[in-house]
């Protein structure tokens, strides 16, 4: 394990149970001081969902911002998990939001003939949210 001074920075390591991880392997890491979670067992789509989300936040925010440090990812990780949970349409939820309090969640089609659209740039315009102006 080459991890070197980075090592205190991690308390923990999720990881299914493979017969390629072996005790020797959960030995080293207890010594650095790293907890090893194994996901339960027969339950493959426990890993592929944290996956999952993961590979949201790499593709929307992640991939796409320059992040300076500890404080600076936490904003935008914040910043993006109220996007996420009160904006975003979920494929798994029928397009509804999750905190889908606005038009009982559902999207609906606005009218631009009688209606205005209201833009809200969110992490300084790499995302935009659209609601119809009051």
């Amino acid at each position: 394990m080459d991890l070197g001074d980075r090592a205190a920075g991690f308390r923990f390591l999720v990881r299914d149970r493979a017969g390629q991880f072996t005790g020797s392997f959960d030995a080293i890491l207890a010594d650095a001081g790293i907890e090893v979670v194994k996901i339960p067992p027969r339950s493959p789509r426990a890993n592929a969902i944290c996956e999952r989300l993961v590979g949201t936040l790499r593709r929307e925010v992640l991939d796409r911002v320059l992040i300076f440090g500890e404080g600076h990812l936490r904003t935008v990780l914040a910043e993006y998990q109220v996007h996420y949970n009160t904006a975003r349409p979920h494929q798994g939820i029928a397009q509804r939001v999750p905190d889908g309090e606005h038009d009982g969640g559902h999207l609906t089609v606005a009218d631009l003939d009688r209606e205005r659209i209201h833009r809200r740039p969110v992490l300084g315009g790499l995302i935009n949210e659209y609601s119809r102006a009051a």
